[in-house]
């Protein structure tokens, strides 16, 4: 049986802000104010979601097997400690940037600021496919899929309503048509209709018009039959 897993779409939304980051970081031409801005902003945005993601997990998933497993959870923030150093260098270097002068400067500081964000996102990757991998199967051994599936209700509470849409925008560019028809069924299912309004919503603006189709299309069909 698959079991429930905590990670999956956070971490394929996080994903998703990585590899679009990284292709624009491709393309930005660092002397052009306005394309740096634009990149200095989905940088930033990226870095306060992973820092808040990984706080969130040694406040609230870590200490789930704190006391079974204490040497693993040592590990895991020891890594969140490098996560953040490396976030703090890439603000660093955007601020550096944006106190330099030259051309030269500040495409000498635009490389920079691609191998940073590169170092970044490797670690990022690499950790994230840890944790699916072995604090899962931690999880899955002390826990049953409902004590995870309110634990992952307690980490939306606790995240904010500005956090949790902003996460929720990401897995969506993230996923599949049929997990977001899934996830939107078990919103309505589980959740408000002001909960279940707003995910939609959300979904509606995030979507190309054909998707936006499949989707609706996926969630009126059993509705349409009964």
């Amino acid at each position: 049986m698959q079991r429930y897993n905590i990670f999956y779409l956070v971490h394929k939304g996080l994903r998703q802000m990585l590899y679009q980051v990284a292709t624009r970081l491709q393309q930005v031409d660092f002397i052009n104010a306005e394309e740096v801005d634009l990149i200095s902003d989905m940088i930033t945005e990226t870095l306060d979601l992973f820092d808040k993601h990984a706080n969130t997990e040694d406040k609230i998933v870590l200490p789930q097997i704190e006391r079974m497993e204490p040497s693993i959870v040592n590990l895991f923030e020891q890594e969140h400690v490098e996560d953040h150093a490396l976030s703090n260098r890439m603000r660093a270097l955007l601020n550096m940037y944006h106190h330099t002068v030259s051309s030269e400067e500040k495409v000498e500081l635009g490389s920079a600021i691609r191998l940073a964000f590169i170092e970044f996102m490797i670690f990022n990757l690499k950790h994230m496919a840890k944790e699916e991998n072995e604090l899962n199967n931690l999880l899955w051994k002390y826990y049953s899929d409902t004590q995870l599936q309110e634990l992952t209700q307690r980490i939306i509470a606790e995240a904010g309503p500005e956090t949790s849409a902003k996460n929720m925008r990401w897995m969506l560019r993230a996923i599949s048509n049929n997990e977001i028809v899934n996830w939107l069924k078990d919103t309505k299912n589980n959740a408000s209709e002001q909960v279940f309004g707003y995910l939609l919503a959300i979904a509606l603006e995030e979507l190309p018009a054909d998707r936006c189709s499949k989707v609706i299309e996926g969630i009126t069909e059993g509705a349409m039959v009964a």
